[in-house]
């Protein structure tokens, strides 16, 4: 399993409506029954009203990959810039 996690830092009020807006364009839904995807969670941080953290968790690196370059991920990417001022990225891979 190959999992990641995205840190991101919203502009001031505006976390829960992108994940609202993640939502509305159903690229959550499509991220979800893409091959290879086991996890795609977001979480809020409760101790900072501007932190959301995204957890996905992948059967291997190369479908994470692959999941990067599919359409409703580039919409994604349009979207953040209304939403999210700063993205750090983590990853570990968990062996059997």
């Amino acid at each position: 399993m190959y999992t990641i996690y995205v840190q991101f830092r919203c502009f001031p009020e505006k976390r829960e409506a992108f994940v609202e807006a993640v939502k509305r364009e159903g690229i959550l839904s499509a991220v979800r029954a893409e091959d290879g995807c086991l996890r795609y969670d977001y979480y809020f941080s409760e101790a900072d009203k501007n932190e959301l953290l995204l957890v996905e968790a992948w059967e291997t690196k190369r479908h994470q990959q692959v999941h990067v370059e599919q359409p409703h991920m580039a919409r994604l990417r349009e979207i953040k810039d209304d939403y999210i001022q700063s993205t750090v990225l983590g990853e570990f891979e968990l062996k059997k």
